[in-house]
């Protein structure tokens, strides 16, 4: 199965935060499930951000609160999610671009240690 690994707190954000985009550099021809990577780099400036968003992201009741910090899992695999789609521009809170792959139905997983790789890698235990 494929794999793409996500800085925290970015990978948790769309396995329990609802983080609906997911943005990069470079588009994608991919559609369906792949497994998100939560790396071993955390931005600071990412979980400070979202921290300050909460109240406007999290608007579903499902949606987990922010954990510290400290409590993030890092380098493996936390959950899987589909890209439904890859746009330039999205009216999503999370969209900053250039290119958006667009996320649904993330489903969370027990967490699997696993080394992170560049672009969507493969992931054998799957």
């Amino acid at each position: 199965m494929k794999a793409l690994s996500i800085k925290q707190p970015w990978a948790w954000a769309i396995i329990h935060g609802g983080k609906d985009i997911e943005n990069r550099t470079w588009p994608t021809r991919f559609r369906g499930r792949f497994l998100v990577h939560a790396s071993k780099t955390f931005d600071m400036e990412g979980w400070k951000w979202i921290a300050r968003m909460e109240g406007r992201l999290c608007i579903q009741q499902s949606i987990a609160e922010l954990p510290h910090y400290k409590d993030f899992l890092m380098g493996g695999i936390i959950g899987s999610v589909e890209i439904v789609g890859c746009v330039r521009h999205h009216g999503s809170l999370w969209f900053e671009g250039p290119y958006g792959f667009v996320l649904a139905d993330p489903r969370p997983m027990e967490f699997m240690l696993c080394k992170g790789s560049l672009g969507f890698f493969d992931v054998s235990a799957f």
